[in-house]
Protein backbone atom coordinates (compact mmCIF):
# COMPACT_ATOMS: atom_id res chain seq x y z
CA UNK A 1 0.00 0.00 0.00
CA UNK A 2 1.10 3.50 -0.88
CA UNK A 3 0.59 6.50 0.90
CA UNK A 4 -0.15 9.27 -1.89
CA UNK A 5 -1.10 12.98 -1.57
CA UNK A 6 -1.92 14.57 -4.59
CA UNK A 7 -1.49 18.49 -5.19
CA UNK A 8 -3.74 19.19 -8.30
CA UNK A 9 -6.65 16.66 -8.00
CA UNK A 10 -9.13 18.67 -9.09
CA UNK A 11 -6.97 19.18 -12.76
CA UNK A 12 -6.55 16.80 -15.32
CA UNK A 13 -3.81 14.56 -14.38
CA UNK A 14 -5.61 14.91 -10.81
CA UNK A 15 -8.59 13.30 -11.86
CA UNK A 16 -6.76 11.00 -13.68
CA UNK A 17 -4.72 9.96 -10.98
CA UNK A 18 -7.72 9.83 -8.72
CA UNK A 19 -9.41 6.99 -11.33
CA UNK A 20 -5.87 4.86 -11.08
CA UNK A 21 -6.60 5.30 -7.09
CA UNK A 22 -10.04 3.86 -7.58
CA UNK A 23 -8.97 1.22 -9.67
CA UNK A 24 -6.21 -0.17 -7.41
CA UNK A 25 -7.91 0.39 -3.34
CA UNK A 26 -5.36 -2.48 -2.30
CA UNK A 27 -2.34 -0.50 -3.66
CA UNK A 28 -2.99 3.16 -3.25
CA UNK A 29 -4.42 5.26 -0.28
CA UNK A 30 -5.03 9.00 -1.32
CA UNK A 31 -3.61 10.36 2.51
CA UNK A 32 -3.59 14.13 1.53
CA UNK A 33 -5.75 16.27 -1.63
CA UNK A 34 -4.70 19.62 -2.79
CA UNK A 35 -6.78 21.57 -5.41
CA UNK A 36 -6.98 24.86 -6.80
CA UNK A 37 -10.57 26.35 -6.45
CA UNK A 38 -12.84 23.70 -7.18
CA UNK A 39 -14.31 22.90 -4.16
CA UNK A 40 -17.35 20.83 -5.46
CA UNK A 41 -15.04 18.65 -7.03
CA UNK A 42 -12.51 18.35 -3.81
CA UNK A 43 -15.35 17.91 -1.81
CA UNK A 44 -16.88 14.72 -3.96
CA UNK A 45 -12.99 13.12 -3.80
CA UNK A 46 -12.84 13.82 0.30
CA UNK A 47 -16.10 12.07 0.45
CA UNK A 48 -15.38 8.97 -1.66
CA UNK A 49 -11.44 8.62 -0.96
CA UNK A 50 -11.49 10.16 2.92
CA UNK A 51 -7.93 11.52 2.79
CA UNK A 52 -6.59 12.89 6.28
CA UNK A 53 -6.04 16.27 5.15
CA UNK A 54 -7.27 18.52 2.24
CA UNK A 55 -6.09 21.85 0.91
CA UNK A 56 -7.84 23.99 -1.28
CA UNK A 57 -6.04 27.82 -2.46
CA UNK A 58 -8.82 30.14 -1.58
CA UNK A 59 -9.17 30.51 2.62
CA UNK A 60 -12.94 30.98 2.38
CA UNK A 61 -13.42 28.18 0.78
CA UNK A 62 -11.43 26.17 3.04
CA UNK A 63 -13.58 27.23 5.72
CA UNK A 64 -16.66 26.48 3.12
CA UNK A 65 -15.05 22.91 3.02
CA UNK A 66 -14.84 22.59 7.04
CA UNK A 67 -18.36 23.43 7.69
CA UNK A 68 -19.46 20.84 4.53
CA UNK A 69 -16.73 18.00 6.52
CA UNK A 70 -17.20 18.69 9.96
CA UNK A 71 -14.26 16.82 12.00
CA UNK A 72 -13.70 13.99 8.74
CA UNK A 73 -10.63 15.87 7.64
CA UNK A 74 -8.08 18.53 8.42
CA UNK A 75 -8.58 21.23 5.62
CA UNK A 76 -5.60 24.17 4.63
CA UNK A 77 -5.42 26.60 2.25
CA UNK A 78 -3.14 28.56 0.35
CA UNK A 79 0.78 27.86 -0.14
CA UNK A 80 1.17 27.09 3.58
CA UNK A 81 -1.39 24.13 2.95
CA UNK A 82 0.46 22.92 0.13
CA UNK A 83 3.58 22.58 2.37
CA UNK A 84 1.96 20.94 4.74
CA UNK A 85 0.18 18.34 2.50
CA UNK A 86 3.67 17.78 0.65
CA UNK A 87 5.04 17.30 4.17
CA UNK A 88 2.63 14.91 5.65
CA UNK A 89 4.85 12.18 8.15
CA UNK A 90 2.68 9.27 7.04
CA UNK A 91 3.19 9.90 3.39
CA UNK A 92 5.04 7.96 0.95
CA UNK A 93 4.97 9.84 -1.75
CA UNK A 94 3.80 12.92 -3.52
CA UNK A 95 2.23 13.59 -6.88
CA UNK A 96 2.46 16.88 -7.75
CA UNK A 97 0.05 17.51 -10.68
CA UNK A 98 -0.27 21.84 -10.12
CA UNK A 99 -0.03 23.93 -13.47
CA UNK A 100 2.71 26.66 -13.10
CA UNK A 101 5.05 27.65 -11.02
CA UNK A 102 3.60 26.85 -8.02
CA UNK A 103 4.53 23.18 -7.26
CA UNK A 104 8.20 23.96 -7.25
CA UNK A 105 8.05 24.65 -3.16
CA UNK A 106 5.99 22.24 -2.31
CA UNK A 107 8.91 19.67 -4.31
CA UNK A 108 11.48 20.65 -2.69
CA UNK A 109 9.47 20.38 0.74
CA UNK A 110 8.58 16.97 0.23
CA UNK A 111 11.94 15.60 -1.15
CA UNK A 112 13.34 17.53 2.05
CA UNK A 113 11.11 15.50 4.17
CA UNK A 114 12.27 12.66 2.95
CA UNK A 115 9.40 11.75 0.51
CA UNK A 116 9.54 10.48 -3.10
CA UNK A 117 8.03 12.73 -5.68
CA UNK A 118 6.20 11.93 -8.74
CA UNK A 119 6.54 15.30 -11.39
CA UNK A 120 3.47 16.38 -13.47
CA UNK A 121 4.29 19.94 -13.52
CA UNK A 122 7.26 20.13 -16.43
CA UNK A 123 7.70 23.87 -14.51
CA UNK A 124 9.75 22.44 -12.00
CA UNK A 125 12.69 20.53 -13.51
CA UNK A 126 12.70 23.35 -16.31
CA UNK A 127 13.06 26.00 -13.91
CA UNK A 128 15.11 24.55 -10.95
CA UNK A 129 15.61 20.78 -12.61
CA UNK A 130 19.67 21.41 -10.76
CA UNK A 131 18.42 22.12 -7.70
CA UNK A 132 15.37 19.75 -7.38
CA UNK A 133 17.63 16.32 -8.64
CA UNK A 134 20.50 18.06 -6.40
CA UNK A 135 18.36 17.71 -3.08
CA UNK A 136 16.73 14.37 -4.31
CA UNK A 137 20.25 12.75 -4.11
CA UNK A 138 21.03 14.19 -1.22
CA UNK A 139 18.22 12.90 0.23
CA UNK A 140 18.13 9.74 -1.01
CA UNK A 141 14.51 10.08 -2.64
CA UNK A 142 12.95 9.32 -6.23
CA UNK A 143 12.11 11.85 -8.54
CA UNK A 144 9.53 9.63 -10.97
CA UNK A 145 8.19 11.12 -14.08
CA UNK A 146 4.10 11.34 -14.80
CA UNK A 147 4.74 12.65 -18.28
CA UNK A 148 3.55 9.83 -21.08
CA UNK A 149 7.07 10.51 -22.64
CA UNK A 150 9.42 10.47 -19.47
CA UNK A 151 7.65 7.51 -18.38
CA UNK A 152 8.72 5.55 -21.28
CA UNK A 153 12.18 7.09 -21.10
CA UNK A 154 12.50 5.85 -17.23
CA UNK A 155 11.01 2.26 -18.80
CA UNK A 156 13.26 1.64 -21.11
CA UNK A 157 16.01 2.99 -19.82
CA UNK A 158 15.29 0.39 -16.52
CA UNK A 159 18.54 1.59 -14.49
CA UNK A 160 21.14 1.53 -16.98
CA UNK A 161 23.42 4.27 -17.17
CA UNK A 162 23.67 7.61 -19.16
CA UNK A 163 26.73 6.36 -20.53
CA UNK A 164 25.12 3.64 -21.84
CA UNK A 165 22.75 5.91 -23.91
CA UNK A 166 23.26 7.69 -27.38
CA UNK A 167 20.14 9.83 -27.47
CA UNK A 168 16.80 9.91 -26.06
CA UNK A 169 14.18 10.18 -28.47
CA UNK A 170 11.01 12.26 -27.34
CA UNK A 171 8.14 11.40 -29.45
CA UNK A 172 5.61 14.42 -30.52
CA UNK A 173 2.13 14.09 -31.95
CA UNK A 174 2.76 17.43 -34.08
CA UNK A 175 -0.19 18.89 -32.09
CA UNK A 176 -3.04 20.12 -34.54
CA UNK A 177 -0.83 22.17 -37.24
CA UNK A 178 1.22 20.12 -37.80
CA UNK A 179 0.49 20.33 -41.78
CA UNK A 180 -0.73 23.83 -41.38
CA UNK A 181 0.94 26.18 -43.69
CA UNK A 182 2.91 28.34 -41.84
CA UNK A 183 1.36 31.79 -43.36
CA UNK A 184 -1.62 30.58 -41.91
CA UNK A 185 -0.82 30.46 -38.46
CA UNK A 186 -1.56 34.29 -37.38
CA UNK A 187 -5.14 33.53 -38.23
CA UNK A 188 -5.09 30.23 -36.21
CA UNK A 189 -8.08 30.76 -33.25
CA UNK A 190 -7.92 30.16 -29.70
CA UNK A 191 -10.58 27.23 -30.19
CA UNK A 192 -8.51 25.86 -33.10
CA UNK A 193 -5.25 25.80 -30.85
CA UNK A 194 -6.97 23.88 -28.15
CA UNK A 195 -8.38 20.70 -30.69
CA UNK A 196 -5.70 18.29 -29.56
CA UNK A 197 -5.61 15.61 -32.29
CA UNK A 198 -4.59 12.78 -29.55
CA UNK A 199 -4.81 13.55 -25.80
CA UNK A 200 -7.25 15.56 -23.54
CA UNK A 201 -5.34 17.82 -21.33
CA UNK A 202 -5.80 21.14 -19.86
CA UNK A 203 -5.84 24.24 -21.33
CA UNK A 204 -2.01 25.15 -21.04
CA UNK A 205 -0.54 22.37 -21.93
CA UNK A 206 -3.11 22.18 -24.83
CA UNK A 207 -2.02 25.01 -26.28
CA UNK A 208 2.11 24.23 -25.36
CA UNK A 209 1.06 21.16 -27.37
CA UNK A 210 0.25 23.66 -30.46
CA UNK A 211 3.20 25.59 -30.79
CA UNK A 212 5.37 22.40 -29.40
CA UNK A 213 6.77 24.64 -26.61
CA UNK A 214 5.27 21.30 -24.52
CA UNK A 215 7.83 19.20 -26.25
CA UNK A 216 10.69 21.90 -25.54
CA UNK A 217 9.82 22.21 -21.97
CA UNK A 218 10.29 18.22 -21.61
CA UNK A 219 13.19 17.83 -23.40
CA UNK A 220 14.66 20.07 -20.50
CA UNK A 221 12.88 18.19 -18.13
CA UNK A 222 14.58 14.67 -19.25
CA UNK A 223 18.12 16.28 -19.41
CA UNK A 224 17.99 16.72 -15.52
CA UNK A 225 15.84 13.76 -15.18
CA UNK A 226 17.91 11.20 -16.80
CA UNK A 227 21.58 13.25 -16.26
CA UNK A 228 22.30 13.86 -19.86
CA UNK A 229 23.51 16.58 -21.66
CA UNK A 230 20.94 18.41 -24.20
CA UNK A 231 23.14 17.29 -27.04
CA UNK A 232 21.69 13.61 -26.59
CA UNK A 233 17.73 14.52 -26.10
CA UNK A 234 15.88 14.64 -29.64
CA UNK A 235 12.51 14.84 -30.89
CA UNK A 236 10.60 12.81 -33.85
CA UNK A 237 6.94 13.80 -34.57
CA UNK A 238 4.59 10.77 -34.02
CA UNK A 239 1.47 11.68 -34.96
CA UNK A 240 -0.49 8.54 -33.31
CA UNK A 241 1.07 9.31 -29.99
CA UNK A 242 1.57 5.14 -29.56
CA UNK A 243 5.43 5.61 -29.28
CA UNK A 244 5.56 7.16 -26.33
CA UNK A 245 9.26 8.07 -26.45
CA UNK A 246 12.05 5.66 -27.40
CA UNK A 247 15.89 5.51 -25.66
CA UNK A 248 18.47 5.06 -28.25
CA UNK A 249 21.88 3.01 -26.83
CA UNK A 250 25.14 3.27 -27.64
CA UNK A 251 25.47 0.09 -30.01
CA UNK A 252 22.57 1.06 -32.19
CA UNK A 253 19.65 -0.77 -30.69
CA UNK A 254 16.37 1.17 -29.77
CA UNK A 255 14.19 0.33 -26.89
CA UNK A 256 10.65 2.03 -27.23
CA UNK A 257 7.73 1.83 -24.71
CA UNK A 258 3.93 1.70 -26.68
CA UNK A 259 0.37 1.84 -25.65
CA UNK A 260 -2.85 3.47 -26.06
CA UNK A 261 -2.84 7.27 -25.52
CA UNK A 262 -3.95 7.36 -22.10
CA UNK A 263 -2.62 9.22 -18.97
CA UNK A 264 -3.93 6.61 -16.28
CA UNK A 265 -0.94 4.19 -17.47
CA UNK A 266 2.14 6.36 -16.81
CA UNK A 267 0.56 7.43 -13.05
CA UNK A 268 -0.36 4.05 -12.19
CA UNK A 269 3.75 3.18 -13.00
CA UNK A 270 4.70 6.24 -10.83
CA UNK A 271 2.53 5.39 -7.75
CA UNK A 272 3.07 1.47 -8.12
CA UNK A 273 6.74 1.76 -8.77
CA UNK A 274 8.92 -0.72 -9.36
CA UNK A 275 6.03 -3.15 -9.41
CA UNK A 276 3.38 -3.56 -11.99
CA UNK A 277 -0.65 -3.78 -10.85
CA UNK A 278 -2.74 -5.17 -13.23
CA UNK A 279 -5.05 -2.72 -14.99
CA UNK A 280 -7.66 -3.39 -17.86
CA UNK A 281 -8.29 0.51 -18.29
CA UNK A 282 -5.48 0.67 -21.12
CA UNK A 283 -6.05 -2.02 -24.41
CA UNK A 284 -4.14 -1.46 -27.45
CA UNK A 285 -5.15 -3.19 -31.17
CA UNK A 286 -2.06 -2.53 -33.05
CA UNK A 287 -4.21 -4.28 -36.17
CA UNK A 288 -6.98 -1.33 -35.30
CA UNK A 289 -3.99 1.21 -35.26
CA UNK A 290 -2.25 -0.52 -38.80
CA UNK A 291 0.50 2.23 -39.35
CA UNK A 292 2.83 3.74 -36.91
CA UNK A 293 4.90 7.49 -38.85
CA UNK A 294 7.51 9.51 -37.79
CA UNK A 295 9.06 12.74 -39.15
CA UNK A 296 11.28 15.06 -38.46
CA UNK A 297 9.99 18.17 -36.39
CA UNK A 298 9.68 21.63 -39.02
CA UNK A 299 11.77 23.94 -36.66
CA UNK A 300 10.71 26.99 -39.16
CA UNK A 301 7.62 26.74 -38.29
CA UNK A 302 7.68 25.75 -34.52
CA UNK A 303 11.01 27.60 -33.39
CA UNK A 304 9.95 26.72 -30.02
CA UNK A 305 12.05 23.85 -29.66
CA UNK A 306 15.23 26.21 -30.81
CA UNK A 307 14.44 28.33 -28.01
CA UNK A 308 14.30 25.52 -25.90
CA UNK A 309 17.04 23.59 -26.70
CA UNK A 310 19.44 26.94 -26.35
CA UNK A 311 17.89 27.73 -22.69
CA UNK A 312 18.73 24.05 -21.78
CA UNK A 313 22.00 24.14 -23.78
CA UNK A 314 22.71 27.67 -21.84
CA UNK A 315 21.40 26.62 -18.48
CA UNK A 316 21.39 29.13 -15.51
CA UNK A 317 18.15 31.40 -15.31
CA UNK A 318 17.23 30.49 -18.96
CA UNK A 319 15.29 27.42 -18.83
CA UNK A 320 13.09 29.61 -15.86
CA UNK A 321 12.93 32.97 -18.20
CA UNK A 322 11.96 30.41 -21.06
CA UNK A 323 9.07 28.87 -18.91
CA UNK A 324 7.82 32.41 -17.23
CA UNK A 325 7.23 33.99 -20.80
CA UNK A 326 5.53 31.25 -22.40
CA UNK A 327 3.44 31.22 -19.50
CA UNK A 328 2.40 34.80 -19.79
CA UNK A 329 2.37 34.90 -23.89
CA UNK A 330 -0.22 31.84 -23.54
CA UNK A 331 -2.44 33.12 -21.63
CA UNK A 332 -2.16 36.78 -23.70
CA UNK A 333 -2.83 34.55 -26.70
CA UNK A 334 -6.00 32.96 -24.87
CA UNK A 335 -7.31 36.42 -23.96
CA UNK A 336 -7.14 37.09 -27.41
CA UNK A 337 -4.31 40.32 -27.30
CA UNK A 338 -1.78 38.82 -29.38
CA UNK A 339 -1.79 36.31 -32.29
CA UNK A 340 -0.31 32.37 -32.55
CA UNK A 341 3.22 33.02 -33.81
CA UNK A 342 3.66 35.70 -31.06
CA UNK A 343 3.51 33.46 -28.06
CA UNK A 344 6.86 31.97 -29.36
CA UNK A 345 8.18 35.64 -30.59
CA UNK A 346 6.97 36.93 -27.45
CA UNK A 347 9.24 34.04 -25.71
CA UNK A 348 12.62 34.48 -28.04
CA UNK A 349 12.41 38.46 -27.18
CA UNK A 350 12.62 38.21 -23.42
CA UNK A 351 15.26 35.23 -23.46
CA UNK A 352 17.32 37.67 -26.13
CA UNK A 353 16.72 40.67 -23.16
CA UNK A 354 17.93 38.08 -20.05
CA UNK A 355 21.39 38.05 -18.15
CA UNK A 356 22.10 34.59 -17.55
CA UNK A 357 22.81 34.02 -13.72
CA UNK A 358 24.87 30.33 -14.45
CA UNK A 359 24.66 27.47 -11.17
CA UNK A 360 21.45 29.82 -9.42
CA UNK A 361 19.93 29.71 -6.23
CA UNK A 362 16.60 29.40 -5.65
CA UNK A 363 15.52 32.68 -5.16
CA UNK A 364 17.82 33.93 -8.24
CA UNK A 365 15.75 31.59 -9.97
CA UNK A 366 12.43 33.12 -8.38
CA UNK A 367 13.77 36.50 -9.31
CA UNK A 368 14.37 35.44 -12.75
CA UNK A 369 10.60 33.69 -13.52
CA UNK A 370 9.66 37.47 -11.94
CA UNK A 371 11.65 39.52 -14.12
CA UNK A 372 10.70 37.07 -17.07
CA UNK A 373 6.72 37.95 -16.21
CA UNK A 374 6.90 41.40 -16.44
CA UNK A 375 8.93 41.45 -19.33
CA UNK A 376 6.76 39.48 -21.48
CA UNK A 377 3.87 41.30 -20.07
CA UNK A 378 5.34 44.54 -21.77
Amino acid sequence: MKNVVLLGSTGSIGTSTIKVAGDLPDRIRLLGLAAGNNTELLLEQTRKHQPEVISITDPVKAGELRDSLGTACEVFSGADGLLKLATLPGADIVLIAIVGTAGLQPALAAIRAGKDIAVASKEILVMAGEIVMSEARKYGVRVLAVDSEHSAIFQCLDGKPASSVRKLWLTASGGPFRTTPKDEFPGITVERALKHPSWVMGRKITIDSATLFNKGLEMIEARWLFDIEMARVGVVVHPQSIVHSMVEFVDGSLLAQLSTPDMCLPIQYALTYPDRAASERVQTDFPKIANLTFEEPDLDRFPSLKLARRAGEVGGTLPAVLNAANEVAVETFVNRRINFPQITETVRRTMDRHKVVPHPTLDQILKADAWARSEAAK
